[in-house]
Order: C-alpha cells, then sequence, then structure tokens
C-alpha cells in the first residue's frame, strides 16, 4: 500500500461537488444526538492489509507480558502489548458512536501497516459494553481493540459547568486516566476524539518525537489563539494562579488529538495535578471549558509541537452557534469537526455544511432504505 498524501484527496474535492450544500450558515436548534437513542445500523467496513514493509508483530518483551491478561488469543495480546503497534485511544459511547466508526474507518483506510494498529475504547462503566463490542466487531471484524469501563465516580465530583452541557459529560475526561485504564505494556499512544476523520497515515502521527524526558505529549500549538481568553478574570488577577505561566511559552491545544507517553505520564502523576486544578475550579471558577483549562494549566508551554495539518480543528463551529468554518490553510492530515456542530447530525438533518460532505463517505450508517431492501 502505498504511503497516503498529506494533501487532500482529488475524492474529497469532488464530494465537495457532488453532495448537496446549503448556505454556509447552520441552524443552532440541530441535535447532535439526533440517531443516538435510535437504534444504530452499521455496515461492514473493507478489510486493509498491510504493505510489504510493515513489520510482523508476533512477540512482545519480557517485561511487557501481563500475566494477569484473560484474552487466550495471543495474537490479540501481542498487539496489545506491542512496541511496533500504533496505539490508539478513544472514548465510545452511543451518543458519538457514529462518529467513532467513521473515525475508525478513516485510521485504517489511510494507514500503510492497517493490520498493526491496536485500539483502546473507554467506555462508561454504566454503558453496555457488550452492545458496544459487538457494534465495533460487525463492522470491523478484523479489527485488534480492547474496551475499558471508566468509573464516571472519578470525576463527577470534580467537574463543574461548563459553557455546553455536552462538554460535562464524564467520559470527556477519562483522556486524563489513559495511563491508568490502559495495560502497563502501553507506553505511547495517539489519543482521538471522535468527531475527527484521517487523510493521512497515522503511523507519522504516532512516531512524533517528544524530545526531552520531560515532555509528556504532543499536539499542535496554537499560539495566535487569545490564550487568556480560556481562563477567567479571577484566575488572572490572583498572582498565585496567574504565575503558573511563568517562565512558559503558554499557547492554546486541543486535546482532541495529542501523542501520550504513558510512562512519563504515569513517573509524573500527571493525572493528579490536573484533578488538583479541577478542585480548585469547585473552589473558586477559574475556567470555563470543560476538560481543556486543566489540561492547559499542566502542559501549555510544555508539550512537543506537531504540524497544524494534524489538526485542522474547529470544523463543528464555536460552542454556541455551531456555525460552518473553512479549512484553516496549508495541508491537511487530520480534519476534526471540534465545536458544536456534527457532520453526522448535519447530514441526517440534511443541512450539512460544504466540508461535511468530507466526513460523509466514511460514513458507515446504513440507511433505512439499505435496512428495508
Amino acid at each position: 500500500m502505498p504511503t497516503p498524501n498529506p494533501k487532500l484527496p482529488l475524492f474529497f474535492i469532488l464530494s465537495l461537488i457532488l453532495f448537496p450544500i446549503h448556505s454556509f450558515s447552520t441552524p443552532t436548534n440541530i441535535n447532535t444526538n439526533t440517531t443516538a437513542t435510535a437504534a444504530q445500523h452499521f455496515r461492514e467496513a473493507p478489510q486493509f492489509y498491510n504493505s510489504p514493509d510493515c513489520p510482523s508483530i508476533t512477540t512482545v518483551h519480557d517485561e511487557d507480558f501481563d500475566p494477569d491478561e484473560e484474552d487466550n488469543n495471543n495474537n490479540h495480546h501481542f498487539m496489545i502489548c506491542s512496541r511496533q503497534a500504533v496505539h490508539v485511544a478513544m472514548t465510545l459511547d452511543t451518543a458519538y458512536i457514529r462518529g467513532s466508526m467513521a473515525a475508525i474507518l478513516s485510521v485504517l483506510q489511510h494507514s500503510s501497516c492497517p493490520q498493526n494498529v491496536a485500539f483502546h475504547f473507554v467506555t462508561s462503566a454504566a454503558a453496555n459494553a457488550s452492545h458496544l463490542r459487538s457494534t465495533i466487531a460487525s463492522s470491523f471484524p478484523y479489527l485488534t481493540f480492547q474496551i475499558y469501563p471508566f468509573d464516571d465516580s472519578h470525576v463527577t465530583g470534580l467537574i463543574s459547568t461548563s459553557i455546553r452541557s455536552a462538554l460535562d459529560c464524564p467520559l470527556n475526561y477519562a483522556r486524563s486516566y489513559l495511563a491508568n485504564l490502559l495495560p502497563l505494556c502501553v507506553r505511547r499512544v495517539v489519543y482521538l476524539d471522535s468527531d475527527l476523520i484521517l487523510v493521512d497515515d497515522i503511523a507519522k502521527l504516532a512516531d512524533i518525537p517528544l524530545g526531552n524526558e520531560d515532555t509528556v505529549l504532543a499536539a499542535p500549538e496554537y499560539c495566535n489563539a487569545n490564550f487568556t481568553s480560556y481562563f477567567t478574570s479571577a484566575f488572572w488577577s490572583n498572582p498565585s494562579l496567574s504565575l503558573t505561566f511563568a517562565d512558559r511559552k503558554a499557547c492554546y491545544f486541543n486535546t482532541g488529538v495529542m501523542v501520550i507517553d504513558l510512562d512519563r505520564w504515569r513517573g509524573g502523576d500527571y493525572t493528579a495535578k490536573i484533578e488538583e486544578w479541577m478542585q480548585l475550579q469547585k473552589r473558586m471558577r477559574i475556567y470555563e471549558l470543560g476538560s481543556l483549562p486543566p489540561f492547559l494549566l499542566v502542559f501549555a508551554g510544555k508539550i512537543a509541537p506537531v504540524e497544524h495539518r494534524w489538526n485542522q480543528h474547529g470544523l463543528g463551529g464555536d460552542n454556541f452557534r455551531g456555525l460552518c468554518r473553512n479549512l484553516h490553510p496549508g495541508s491537511v492530515s487530520l480534519l476534526h469537526w471540534s465545536g458544536k456542530g456534527k457532520p453526522w447530525a448535519r447530514l441526517e438533518a440534511n443541512r450539512p455544511c460544504p466540508l461535511d460532505a468530507l466526513w460523509a463517505p466514511y460514513d458507515l450508517l446504513e440507511t433505512p432504505f439499505v435496512l428495508d431492501s
């Protein structure tokens, strides 16, 4: 399989012409969970195969072997623990399952070694894990994946109301607990949100160097963004708090796409550091935007840079109206519908934004016509 081109493929450009496109303003009353409560059926995705030069994953290092591994499938265990595999972590729930399925397909389709990708899905402990597992396995019967239950009680007492109710879901905070949830043998992981698609080889993103031993994660930084707007005046007017960013060139980064060194995270106990800021937020309002600000407080100015093409974010519009947006200038490797508007909801409402046509080819949802035929 040839290495994918980071430019947008021709069929994407054609899809902008072939799909019905409406105006650049989107109604604010589109429900992003339109199909979450209805039974959703997804078709089986095609299987993708490794190119000849992909490494063969047949063994794991002795120190990575987990004797408590419950899965008797050795090949599965080799993949879940292999350092040669690309490890991808995502959250999984019924509300965003349609987006998750599209994201998984895009990762596999554009990977040069798709059979060497291992997925780690985090679900709420209260979710129907059996249903989610069967949904993934039915569409991707060849996929190597593991599901990890996340106990919402870890964060429910720490979550403060944010500007959008969807941001207050405990599962949004699961990314802070990946080092605790995933096996110790998983040392590096690419975390991806469910509202995105890749159009490039994920191995390129996974291989981005993190630099010195103090650097825990890598993500695209956006230093032109108004960083001060992510925190309240109470934060900036308190010298003991605002000095948090002293001697740090702190820039905004989006936590929907991150490369994380889990060994370094565990060694630095960064989950506890994030929780400390969330506990302070409960006592005094220092930010407004869900799970993002604690990450900024701990990591902003301390991360390894990633090219912007790996997170063309904001395609879902802002957190209030979800208006249509254009791509940022430059090459594209990943499109991210962060914000209020989600492409599957806008397409279902027959009010898509132009760029939603780039997401549509990855949609595995069976249409009513197909189901009835």
